[in-house]
């Protein structure tokens, strides 16, 4: 899930190794791969769901993620880096959304299978030592969570002030989340990355113990190898972060990112088009039988209203 037009179909068929044109998703889309971990094993099957609409369609998270899979399950958040002031509000909604749900699964788990539920919670905590310094400082999401900033390409011209400032901040929300983070583009290099890290989730691959947190550079920096003294503190002065109202570390990073990006007021929805008209899925038949259960549904309409009109309602 993640940025509208943010390059989320490619990066899944680039870990998939398919020679495919990328097609715009129009809701939610389904596909899966296979791998071998060693020669003649078994292959291993992934499932991989992509939300498209950026935030216009967070209400079907719901669908892919159930009690079922949720031991097995784990999310990737595409950042489009070439457009920081939307950069902050995609976040934030889908991973509230993701959030809130995931942990109602994990309430109806701690009644039918107390077990798994703790299993998860712990699970999450695996990627930091408990000798970390950050142990108590950080609060991890709650099932594995990568995530990527994309365009890296179009990034990496911005001025260097700015690249600071996106990619510090990128730092410490993937840190308190306990998430993996890597910068991509459509270069093979540095695609080459991002697949690392989804494979290790997807296919049980091992895990990279590589990191770059140089911010002239590709960041890419697995889960728990980063620390808030590394980071440091948010890009702003004593006196500016002393005027800020903040309640958590989150609050207050998020308010200075809005300092420097101030949150454009977008709407994916309005870009969103009707699945229904788009000629790649036309069916003759059924495209007949919509147009007629529509002509009913406008007669229906248009019945209803007289109906209501001509109703004699008693004031008492």
């Amino acid at each position: 899930m993640g940025s509208k037009s943010g390059g989320k179909t490619t990066i899944i068929l680039r870990c998939l190794e398919r020679e495919e044109i990328p097609k715009p998703t129009l809701a939610l889309e389904y596909t899966f791969g296979r791998r071998a971990r060693r020669h003649n094993a078994p292959k291993d099957i992934a499932h991989f769901w992509e939300v498209g609409g950026g935030t216009s369609l967070l209400e079907l998270i719901r669908i892919p993620i159930t009690s079922n899979n949720i031991r097995s399950f784990a999310v990737v958040l595409v950042l489009d880096l070439s457009k920081p002031n939307e950069l902050w509000t995609t976040m934030e909604k889908l991973l509230q959304a993701t959030r809130n749900h995931v942990n109602k699964i994990l309430m109806k788990l701690e009644k039918t299978n107390p077990e798994v539920a703790t299993e998860i919670k712990q699970r999450m905590w695996k990627n930091l030592q408990r000798d970390h310094p950050d142990y108590e400082l950080i609060d991890p999401f709650p099932i594995p969570l990568v995530i990527i900033g994309s365009k890296y390409d179009v990034f990496q011209e911005f001025e260097s002030e700015m690249r600071k400032i996106i990619s510090k901040t990128l730092r410490f929300v993937s840190h308190y989340y306990g998430a993996s983070l890597v910068f991509t583009s459509k270069s093979e290099a540095h695609l080459l990355k991002a697949r690392a890290l989804i494979n290790h989730l997807a296919f049980g691959y091992d895990k990279s113990k590589s990191v770059s947190v140089d911010h002239s550079k590709p960041l890419f920096i697995p889960a728990g190898l980063d620390s808030l003294s590394q980071i440091g503190p948010p890009p702003a002065s004593d006196s500016d972060i002393g005027k800020l109202r903040a309640n958590t570390p989150l609050e207050l990073w998020k308010q200075v990112f809005g300092k420097t990006f101030p949150p454009e007021s977008f709407c994916d929805l309005q870009d969103t088009k009707d699945p229904g008209q788009d000629l790649q899925y036309a069916e003759y038949e059924v495209d007949a039988m919509r147009t007629q259960k529509n002509q009913e549904l406008e007669q229906y309409k248009r019945n209803a209203s007289k109906s209501w009109k001509e109703m004699d309602f008693d004031p008492d």
